[in-house]
């Protein structure tokens, strides 16, 4: 098994976006999409293998509002094993 196996790229991304607020309570971005320009069907057809959206997911993601986009993540990070929404790594204090 190699390491994108067990930290698919989908996981930096998403650790990437909640470090900079996007997936917080409060947060007035929109909901950023987990393309990661890896664009290809798994072998079943069931997912993306880059950002394991569904083709249902994907057609959907440009109408839909930040709650439904943050559906989407959800579901896409069960499907890829990884926590969600992830917990932002604490930045070292500033001096």
């Amino acid at each position: 098994m190699d390491d994108t196996t067990i930290h698919p790229p989908i996981t930096a991304r998403a650790q990437l976006l909640a470090e900079a607020g996007y997936f917080a309570p409060d947060s007035d971005e929109a909901v950023p999409s987990p393309c990661i320009s890896v664009c290809r069907m798994s072998a079943d057809q069931s997912h993306c293998e880059g950002c394991f959206r569904t083709v249902a997911e994907i057609r959907a993601w440009a109408g839909a509002d930040s709650a439904e986009r943050l559906g989407i993540w959800h579901q896409l990070a069960q499907r890829a094993g990884i926590a969600f929404p992830p917990t932002a790594t604490p930045q070292p204090a500033q001096p």
